[in-house]
């Protein structure tokens, strides 16, 4: 569906608190000077709106970056805080492209988004902490399928957690 060579994903917990957006913004700097121009988010509350954002915040200064919002089933945010349904309803409507993967909720739907996202680039930027869920199986993807990675998440623990799977930057 897009040129994987120049398409990256995001991955992240929704918990995440801005803790990173300059380290993020940075990243996908790095990403568009090594040539990336479309970026997936995957449209969860937390990291994947933060990095929405950030692409759409970088437009200005990075010709050519474009965001697709990948949403795994219509009427997603209809579970969000009225403040974070605003926030989505906000990117969808300013993103270059907006895949729906699903008319409504099944189970495994947000495994067949996190699929997509990796089947569809090459490269991701994660925000991950270790802990189980679609993050950690977003990233075991990533890693299995040999694409750069970018874990934004630092701690001790992380950074051997990395270096023990040879995960690529």
């Amino acid at each position: 569906m897009f040129d994987r060579d120049i398409t990256l994903c995001f991955t992240g917990h929704r918990s995440y608190d801005g803790c990173c957006d300059e380290e993020l913004r940075c990243a996908i700097r790095e990403y568009y000077a090594r040539g990336y121009r479309i970026f997936l988010s995957g449209m969860a509350v937390g990291f994947d709106h933060a990095a929405a954002e950030a692409v759409l915040q970088l437009r200005g200064e990075l010709p050519g970056i474009s965001l697709v919002a990948v949403v795994p089933f219509e009427g997603m945010e209809r579970k969000f805080s009225k403040q974070a349904r605003a926030h989505y309803d906000a990117i969808l409507a300013a993103a270059d492209k907006v895949v729906l993967l699903a008319p409504h909720y099944s189970a495994g739907v947000y495994a067949v988004r996190n699929n997509f996202l990796v089947d569809n680039s090459s490269a991701t930027i994660a925000y991950f902490d270790g802990s189980k869920g679609g993050t950690a199986y977003t990233v075991r993807r990533t890693i299995k399928a040999l694409h750069l990675y970018t874990n934004l998440y630092i701690s001790p623990q992380q950074e051997l957690f990395d270096r023990v799977l040879g995960v690529r930057g």
